[in-house]
């Protein structure tokens, strides 16, 4: 029994020493079964830079949150989910790649960027989107600890497939300042 537990407490050690201790009580958190039954409802702090899950009134998430960088606010006010999509992909951000895929210019926006010879657009992953206004929406992306995105809701990857497992088409969504 005590070599078991010997073995676990290594195990657990050797896991957060690779993935820092935001990245371990994330996956944790997110993978607890939930106390509370009901409704989903999500609601994004731009100010705390925090979004928080509800069910049935009750908090059962939180998540640190990356949202739009000056220039590029997060819309405000009160939406609803209207697209869920698991492997999304931005349709203006992104890298130019050419036919072996290799990166020709990255960071690039097809509205001002232009294409260069024998390359083509991929847009930047933006897995398990939560689309709430047409082109905004939360989904797993870079967390810098400031606002920092185009517009959207960057979550980290437990947080974020937490929250998209939970919400459903027309699940409510408020984004304050």
């Amino acid at each position: 029994m005590m070599k078991r537990f010997s073995q676990l407490c290594a195990l657990g050690v050797t896991l957060s020493a690779l993935s820092g201790c935001d990245t371990m009580s994330e996956l944790v958190t997110s993978n607890l079964p939930e106390g509370h039954s009901g409704r989903p409802s999500i609601v994004v702090d731009l100010g705390e830079q925090e979004a928080y899950l509800y069910r049935g009134g009750f908090m059962t998430a939180s998540s640190r949150i990356s949202s739009g960088r000056e220039g590029y606010r997060t819309q405000v006010g009160h939406f609803k989910v209207i697209r869920k999509d698991e492997d999304h992909r931005s349709s203006l951000y992104g890298a130019y790649v050419d036919d072996s895929d290799e990166i020709v210019k990255a960071n690039v926006d097809i509205r001002r960027d232009r294409k260069p010879p024998h390359s083509h657009f991929v847009g930047a992953p933006m897995p398990y989107f939560l689309e709430f206004s047409p082109g905004y929406g939360l989904h797993q992306g870079y967390l810098p600890g400031e606002p920092a995105s185009h517009g959207c809701i960057r979550m980290p990857y437990w947080k974020a497939r937490q929250f998209y497992n939970a919400a459903r088409v027309g699940t409510p969504v408020i984004v304050r300042p």
